[in-house]
This record gives structure tokens, sequence and C-alpha cells, in this order.
């Protein structure tokens, strides 16, 4: 019987001990305790990440720009064909003038003054 009575003193005392270390490992200055502790470890980390997303985010910046102006400068290219194609015309449209003008002073026995800026012919040179 005492054994028994024994037994149940034991295991109210046992249940009362639990109940208490359950209150006070669950109480709210232990849990923001737990919680600072927890931030203080991960915030370090944390930061990192932060700072590598800083950081790709300014390079993925960079290359966006470089994109963007090389995609405006192939646009101004193909805009600019226009103009090409009017030089193209022009330039043939002096060369035709210049053979021309050449073929008539050939037929009037004219020599053309020499230019400067041309390169010298075989023809032009003279031998001693």
């Amino acid at each position: 019987m005492e054994d028994q009575e024994m037994q149940l003193k034991v295991k109210r005392v046992t249940d009362k001990f639990t109940e208490s270390m359950y209150v006070l490992a669950n109480e709210p200055s232990i849990a923001l305790y737990r919680l600072q502790e927890h931030v203080r470890r991960s915030l370090p980390e944390l930061v990192q990440h932060k700072t590598d997303m800083q950081s790709w985010e300014e390079q993925s910046q960079g290359a966006i720009y470089t994109v963007e102006y090389a995609c405006s400068a192939v646009k101004s290219m193909t805009n600019s064909s226009l103009y090409f194609k009017n030089i193209d015309g022009l330039l043939k449209q002096a060369i035709t003038m210049k053979e021309q003008i050449s073929s008539a002073q050939g037929r009037s026995g004219v020599k053309p003054a020499p230019n400067h800026n041309d390169p010298p012919t075989h023809a032009s040179t003279t031998s001693s």
C-alpha cells in the first residue's frame, strides 16, 4: 500500500516538475531570447546574400544597358541604309562624270592638269 502511495506521490512530483520545466522553457522571455539567438546566428548570412544580390543586380543592369545600347545602334544602322544608298548613287554619278570628262579631254587633245592628290600612274613616269 505504501509503495503505491509513494509511486503516486512520485508521479505527481514528476508531473509537476515536467509541467514547470515546460512552462519555463516556453516562457515568452525565453522565446524572445531564442529568437534573438536565431537572428544573431542567421543575420550575417542574410546580409551576405543581400550584398551578393545587389552586386548581381548592378551587373545585370550594366548588361541590360549594353544590350539596349547595341540594339539602338543596330536600329540606327538599319535606318541609315537610305543614306548609304544615296551616297552610292552620288559616287556612281561622280565616277560617270569623271569618265565623261576624261574621254572629252582625250578627244580634244587637252592634257588634264595634274592633280597632286591622284596617285602616280605608270604612264606619267618618264625614264631618262
